[in-house]
């Protein structure tokens, strides 16, 4: 009979469930992700002239971080819907809490639609990582995250920040790195409506960091060492681009 056994939801209780790192899924909210990756599949399809490489790199099961340049509000929409479908459900793309989180229209969106969880960037201390990195480890989940902290204003792609490190240092997740281009051109930051564009997505080879410690220093190391993997997959979107 163990596998009757009830086990109440982890955010049993929470005050404020839409922001907490420990919301879990409801039905209504499934039926709306689907509905909304249905759509954003259909968009991509129809509207954008989406080039994928590496498909054979994403992850089959969680958990798992994805991460890339970020140029676009585009972007977390590319890579979840890339996903196997089984992963959908699992998957968390890691947003901006004082952009997405702040008022009830957007937090509504942002959580039901995209299963988004909010970091705070004016705030995001060792609390906030340490919900992320307990949820990350006891799953299944995986996360969408770009390292640079906000969209890029030029296409350029900025220092990936040591949060990440936080996230993954001296575990067995792995980290995919991914490189983004023409998200830039379609949805940049200043605009508020899409316009068609060639859009590249490259998908590197996982990545482990086992034997990097848990501390500052392992931290910058792993944030360096994935901002390294994305710039190549960049170099090579460059070389193709001069064929």
């Amino acid at each position: 009979m163990d596998q009757w056994q009830y086990t109440p939801a982890k955010d049993l209780g929470l005050s404020q469930r839409l922001k907490s790192a420990r919301r879990e899924s409801g039905l209504v909210g499934l039926i709306t992700r689907n509905l909304w990756w249905l759509v954003a599949r259909g968009y991509f399809a129809l509207f954008q002239r989406v080039k994928v490489e590496g498909l054979q790199n994403l992850p089959t099961d969680a958990p798992f971080i994805l991460v890339a340049n970020h140029c676009s509000h585009f972007d977390a929409l590319l890579l979840a819907c890339k996903l196997p479908l089984k992963l959908r459900n699992q998957v968390f793309p890691i947003a901006a809490g004082d952009s997405f989180f702040e008022t009830p229209i957007l937090r509504a969106f942002a959580a039901g639609a995209m299963n988004a969880l909010p970091l705070w960037r004016r705030n995001a201390g060792h609390h906030a990582m340490d919900d992320l990195r307990q949820r990350l480890l006891t799953g299944p989940c995986g996360y969408i995250l770009f390292p640079e902290g906000t969209r890029s204003r030029d296409g350029n792609m900025k220092p990936f920040k040591a949060g990440v490190g936080m996230l993954i240092a001296a575990s067995s997740v792995p980290v995919i790195p991914c490189h983004i281009d023409g998200t830039h051109k379609a949805l940049p930051a200043d605009r508020r409506f899409p316009r068609t564009a060639k859009i590249t997505l490259r998908i590197g080879k996982p990545l482990h960091f086992t034997d990097t410690p848990n501390h500052k220093d392992g931290w910058t190391h792993i944030a360096q060492a994935l901002q390294s993997a994305v710039a190549k997959l960049a170099e090579k979107d460059s070389s193709d681009q001069t064929i």
